[in-house]
């Protein structure tokens, strides 16, 4: 079915690699390059460069490419009209999360939604804010869920659906241990455990610490919350994480929240679209789902 072949050939160019396309679409790599030269036989052009390291797309490649993502989101949209006869909803739905909402907060609610409407085929990436925020401007993504500021003028950003609390925590043993409320101040000339640039908590910690003016002896830097959870309770240094991130550790008192004097920190967890992107049924009530978790 070419239906099939054009969804092969869209991962195979979004992905830049047979190997991972093969195992997204669960298919044998040979499999996956047979659909490729089926493509390009029926066309008569070379559509990609194959190289060890990545697939490149060629000029052909590119028309097929933006041409295929059309014809696939129209065929979406059909399936889901003709399912909605029988009051059902299908099709596919690739869903990006900021790290935080990812893995604290969307397990839940896929199973939620994934209970509702057992025929929808997701597909969930996990990344930093910055690259959830390309990958749906890129169209590589239906929804994007993140937290706090996206620099993408053209996406399309959701009213807030959840405000998430961030807090300074530290180990047990920390000089600013206090069951007390500290002075901002106190805060000068302290080590900083941080995440990567590009993620959401990463541009919070780094606000934060502009506005409050603090001098940072020494930083380090982990591409997860995992890993800054652990450095800090191991006495590296201090962090900003989401509540959502430590609560276990706090109610295990592995860490100790710093509260600072007269200070609440919180942020915005927003919903990404691409503005001309079609919303399928699947789309639409996942958005529903989400939304039912400010109520």
């Amino acid at each position: 079915m070419i239906v099939d072949t054009l969804k092969v050939f869209v991962t195979v160019a979004e992905q830049r690699n047979f190997s991972r396309a093969a195992e997204i679409l669960n298919l044998s790599q040979p499999g996956v390059s047979q659909h490729i030269r089926n493509l390009e036989n029926e066309f008569g052009v070379q559509l990609m460069h194959r190289s060890s390291k990545q697939v490149k797309m060629t000029d052909a490649g590119q028309i097929l490419y933006k041409q295929a993502k059309q014809m696939l989101s129209h065929y979406e949209v059909a399936k889901e009209e003709i399912h909605l006869l029988r009051n059902e909803v299908t099709g596919s739905l690739k869903i990006g999360a900021s790290f935080t909402i990812g893995e604290y907060i969307l397990p839940r609610l896929l199973a939620q939604f994934v209970n509702q409407y057992p025929q929808v085929d997701i597909q969930v990436t996990i990344a930093n804010t910055e690259e959830i925020a390309q990958a749906v401007h890129s169209k590589e993504l239906d929804v994007g869920l993140v937290e706090g500021h996206v620099e993408y003028s053209e996406i399309l950003v959701h009213p807030p659906f959840m405000e998430d609390e961030m807090l300074l925590v530290s180990s047990t043993d920390h000089p600013l241990y206090s069951p007390r409320t500290i002075e901002s101040q106190k805060l000068q000339d302290q080590v900083w455990i941080f995440r990567e640039s590009g993620s959401g908590t990463r541009a919070y910690s780094d606000q934060f610490i502009q506005d409050t003016k603090l001098r940072v002896t020494r930083s380090f830097v982990f591409n997860s919350s995992q890993g800054v959870k652990e450095a800090v309770i191991v006495g590296l240094g201090i962090a900003m994480l989401s509540r959502w991130v430590i609560h276990k550790e706090l109610e295990s008192g592995e860490l100790h929240h710093i509260q600072v004097q007269g200070e609440r920190f919180t942020r915005d967890f927003h919903i990404l679209q691409e503005p001309k992107s079609l919303d399928t049924m699947a789309v639409k009530m996942f958005i529903q789902k989400i939304r039912e978790l400010e109520s």
